[in-house]
């Protein structure tokens, strides 16, 4: 991979300021910058050291605006609806439930905006067969590293899977042969906002050997 920039932040940092930004300007990104963030996906762990990953790069609008229609159809037909039927997740404010709502439904109303999507796939899926658990373990970890790689670079993106609901379809637009199947989608592009801190816990999530029991690290 190139160098780091030298006024990277550290890693511990950019992990702890790693907050979803699904706000985007609309301007565009370098494509070294692309590079970069597929590079990180490539140092990722993948099952076997199989690497059958692929990473479909997203640039043309209208290919974009097809694959929207989908991912807005998904927000608000099912998840948007249950989202805000529901309670704030545990250590959210209804305050800032209400902000992170309106920046999913901004990301639904300008996802095609967003200057580049990664869709990370992976093919010859039928190795894994239906099992989510492993197929996934040989995407997600590189979809993290990209998600880090984002934000060292001061570009904004989220992990959004909305678009596996209309898997089928999504494949057709794309056109994604018939054993490579998409995993998630990566909106890139220069926040409109500022990264933060993410602030959240280990009460109550961390147990020491046995399930219930604390963990005395913690």
């Amino acid at each position: 991979m190139p160098e780091a920039f030298s006024n990277d932040p550290g890693v511990f940092e950019i992990i702890q300021t790693t907050r979803s930004m699904r706000r985007l300007k609309p301007d565009p990104v370098p494509d070294a910058l692309i590079r970069q963030i597929l590079e990180a996906g490539v140092c990722a762990p993948s099952g076997g050291n199989m690497q059958h990953w692929r990473f479909m790069v997203i640039t043309d609008r209208k290919i974009k605006e097809a694959v929207a229609v989908f991912y807005r159809r998904a927000w608000e037909e099912h998840v948007g609806p249950g989202y805000r039927s529901s309670a704030p997740a545990p250590g959210s404010s209804p305050e800032h439930f209400a902000r992170m709502l309106d920046a999913a439904q901004y990301l639904s109303d300008h996802l095609h905006e967003a200057p580049v999507w990664i869709i990370p796939c992976l093919a010859g899926v039928s190795v894994w067969g239906s099992n989510p658990y492993w197929s996934g373990s040989s995407i997600y970890p590189a979809v993290q590293n990209m998600l880090l790689a984002a934000r060292a670079l001061g570009l904004g993106t989220t992990l959004t899977t909305l678009i596996l609901r209309y898997a089928d379809e999504v494949k057709a637009a794309l056109g994604l042969p018939s054993d490579a199947q998409p995993f998630a989608l990566l909106p890139i592009g220069w926040p409109m906002g500022r990264f933060g801190p993410v602030r959240r816990s280990l009460d109550g999530v961390v147990y020491g050997d046995r399930w219930g029991e604390p963990y005395r690290g913690v």
